[in-house]
């Protein structure tokens, strides 16, 4: 049962493929910014797994608002949070942040919508080449 106030939390060491400079999102070598989502997005999760109803059922990003605040380096420990903070339906609304060993690093918004998991994935695969 989905309810507010569940929290998923995750965390990584910052490798040189997550900089900023190694996925075109900037020219220095820190977190880059589509990763530090990517870490929120994946807090989110953890705070719901395990709590849909049936395997058939997933959830999938649908909207963020997120500020990068500080930079974090390679070889630094992050940690994003996320925060269910209201169900509507199948609409989820996650308050997430993420902080390093110094500092809070990131903080915003997130929303999921719960969705049948073949379903969507026969829609998308319909957009192939000869789907």
């Amino acid at each position: 049962m989905l309810e507010p106030g569940q929290v998923g939390e995750v965390q990584a060491t910052v490798q040189a493929s997550m900089l900023a400079r190694e996925v075109g999102s900037g020219s220095l070598d820190v977190l880059a910014t589509p990763w530090l989502v990517a870490l929120m997005e994946r807090a989110a999760c953890a705070a719901v797994e395990g709590r849909l109803d049936g395997p058939k059922q997933t959830t999938v990003g649908t909207r963020l608002d997120v500020r990068h605040l500080a930079p974090s380096p390679a070889g630094v420990l992050v940690r994003a949070r996320a925060e269910l903070t209201e169900v509507d339906g199948r609409r989820l609304v996650f308050r997430v942040e993420a902080f390093d060993p110094h500092e809070r690093i990131g903080e915003g918004s997130h929303e999921r919508v719960i969705v049948d998991a073949t379903r969507l994935q026969t829609r998308a695969d319909a957009k192939l080449p000869g789907g």
